[in-house]
């Protein structure tokens, strides 16, 4: 071969590696790091650590592996908790988020648990890619639905003018009003509700304050608690004469687990006697063993919560597969928000496999977002769903939970 000919051919074989390096995902490769952002630390242990070992499940039943082997996907759990609050911590959790849309390889954020967080999280994920979040437990409305919650949101949280963040949970405009006209239904006609003064905690019992009047309830009352508070007798005190000299049928309370929960339901029943007498409600935030364990199983007998999806027994084939998978690999699920976790991280995959189908490239935040918010119709684990274009699932069921000997057990299913 002559000298020339000899160029060209050199020539022709640089070209063609340069131009395969820029052809992106379709013929690229490598890791793809996908982050959880919960608290590991305090009351809600009990939850999270089940979300992360579903994420856990779901990536390995995958082997890791993405786009036909291409790429090979990377899991770290991170904790927006501190031992300090003893629960999710605003500095850690905007640490996160900053690390997270500093670090270029991470292709999607699940998270948050508490919505508190997640609007800290969304708008600094939001200016960096955007880099997409998808969250198996946040149900404040005003994180995602124009007139749901603050005059100023969701838009605040979206300074690129794009939608980053998403949810495979039901949010609290559905749950909120369920509770209450769950409670009606108990034979309540007066009800006192309680908040721990949280964005969630808040927003639910808001919600359920709004419905309560509506169907004909009357609110006695609605007050924010202290979570630090040593104990909650003077306060329920005072509610057993708010109903005009007596207790009001029942007291509903917007809260999570870390905030107290256990010992203000203690300090109720110490005061007005057991749950048979003055109904007791509260949302997902309290429906954990978490929150039965801290009251003590006599205590917490015949309380209510509520929680978004079907129980066990009335999930799909795919749902009923999943609590097999995740049993003979973990052990007994009880807690709620496993199966969230697990269609989270079924999301994440889609969008990564339907961006590398589409000759995209997956290690794209933005591709990996658009695909994401592209995802209709999906056959997952909690049924067939969509997410809409403010990033809301298009599943509504919510089922209300009771406390019988020692452990949540479900009684209603509602739409």
């Amino acid at each position: 071969m002559s000298k020339r000919l000899f160029s060209i051919a050199t020539l022709i074989v640089v070209i063609a590696m340069v131009l395969s390096a820029c052809a992106g995902g379709a013929t690229g490769g490598g890791t793809l790091k996908v982050v959880s952002s919960l608290p590991m630390t305090g009351a809600s242990l009990t939850q999270t650590q089940t979300i992360v070992n579903a994420i856990k499940l779901r990536l390995d039943q995958a082997q890791s592996k993405a786009c036909g082997g291409k790429y090979t996907i990377a899991y770290e759990a991170w904790d927006d908790a501190s031992a300090a609050l003893g629960k999710w911590d605003p500095a850690v959790e905007t640490e996160n988020g900053n690390k997270a849309a500093a670090d270029k390889s991470i292709v999607a954020y699940i998270g948050t648990f508490n919505s508190g967080a997640a609007k800290l999280s969304i708008p600094i994920l939001n200016a960096a890619g955007p880099l997409v979040m998808v969250s198996p437990a946040n149900t404040y409305p005003g994180l995602t639905k124009p007139g749901k919650g603050e005059a100023d949101e969701p838009n605040k949280y979206y300074p690129s003018g794009v939608r980053n963040y998403s949810r495979v949970v039901t949010a609290d405009d559905v749950q909120g009003s369920v509770d209450a006209r769950f409670m009606q239904s108990l034979g309540a006609k007066t009800v006192y509700i309680l908040d721990d003064q949280e964005l969630y905690g808040k927003g639910v019992a808001d919600v359920f304050e709004k419905t309560a009047k509506e169907i004909g309830m009357t609110v006695v009352g609605h007050e924010g608690i202290d979570p630090k508070a040593q104990n909650y007798q003077a306060l329920m005190t005072k509610i057993s004469t708010s109903n005009n000299g007596g207790a009001p049928d029942g007291i509903f309370v917007g809260m999570v687990v870390d905030n107290n929960a256990a010992q203000l339901l203690k300090d109720k029943v110490a005061v007005m006697g057991d749950n048979t007498k003055v109904k007791y409600m509260g949302p997902d935030g309290i429906q954990t063993q978490a929150f039965i364990d801290g009251a003590g199983k006599d205590v917490s007998e015949g309380a209510y919560a509520s929680v978004a999806g079907l129980p066990f027994d009335k999930l799909n084939d795919a749902g009923k597969k999943f609590l097999a998978d995740y049993e003979a690999k973990y052990g007994k699920l009880t807690e709620p928000y496993a199966i969230y976790g697990y269609e989270s991280a079924n999301a994440v995959l889609k969008a990564i496999e339907d961006v590398c189908a589409a000759g995209g490239n997956p290690t794209d935040r933005k591709a990996v977002r658009d695909a994401v918010f592209a995802i209709k119709d999906f056959a997952g684990v909690l049924g067939t769903w969509s997410f809409d274009a403010n990033g809301d699932t298009t599943l509504t069921d919510m089922t209300v939970w009771q406390v019988q000997n020692g452990s949540y057990v479900a009684v209603g299913t509602f739409k």
